[in-house]
């Protein structure tokens, strides 16, 4: 069977809070008005919100050679889902910094960059807009009693910012530096819409 473009979806969650996985390198970086991200990216031996399962010795030889791009510094992903396989520089948003196992679940962390898509991130995510990351691959298929596997040949190329999260209770959490920002996002929030609509009176 040919091979195909593979994509996932995994929800991001801006209202979580945790600091457990943060070196002193990102603890800098957040301090510095940096944005990290960190959560579920994909998932083995489940099927998905696409119908899909991945068996774990196919996710974890992937994984195992994506983690050599990531320590290289290349592992970057884009702002949308594009339609081939390629990454398109121009419009990446962010670099993953990490992937490791938990349970059955690949989780990760990405460094938002200060790129133009990038600066478009940061916007989502601080009006806490529902946005998702989403694996990237190519690989082909097969149907096994009503169930879509994904063969030996899969490839994963990279993990992008989307806005259609498909997989139930998969969320990534912001990074941040202060308990009480997620105290005071809803208050934040009203009063942004509020100068919005004092703007618009004349």
């Amino acid at each position: 069977m040919a091979k195909k473009l593979l994509t996932e979806y995994f929800e991001l969650c801006p209202n979580g809070y945790c600091d457990d996985v943060l070196t002193e390198s990102d603890k800098h970086f957040i301090k510095n008005g940096g944005l990290i991200l960190t959560g579920p990216m994909q998932r083995c031996d489940e099927q998905n919100g696409n119908g899909r399962v991945y068996p774990r010795m196919v996710l974890e030889r992937e994984v195992k050679r994506y983690l050599e791009v990531v320590k290289d510094r290349r592992a970057l992903g884009e702002l949308d889902h594009p339609a081939e396989s390629v990454i398109n520089l121009s419009k990446v948003s962010h670099l993953v910094t990490d992937v490791w196992w938990q349970g059955n679940d690949v989780m990760g962390k990405i460094q938002v960059l200060n790129t133009p898509c990038g600066q478009v991130l940061k916007e989502l995510v601080n009006a806490n807009v529902k946005i998702g990351i989403s694996s990237r691959g190519t690989g082909s298929v097969r149907e096994n009693k009503g169930v879509t596997l994904v063969e030996d040949d899969f490839n994963l190329i990279c993990f992008d910012i989307v806005s259609e999260p498909s997989t139930r209770g998969a969320f990534m959490m912001q990074e941040i530096k202060d308990r009480s920002l997620i105290e005071n996002r809803e208050a934040k929030i009203n009063s942004l819409i509020n100068n919005i609509l004092k703007k618009g009176k004349y």
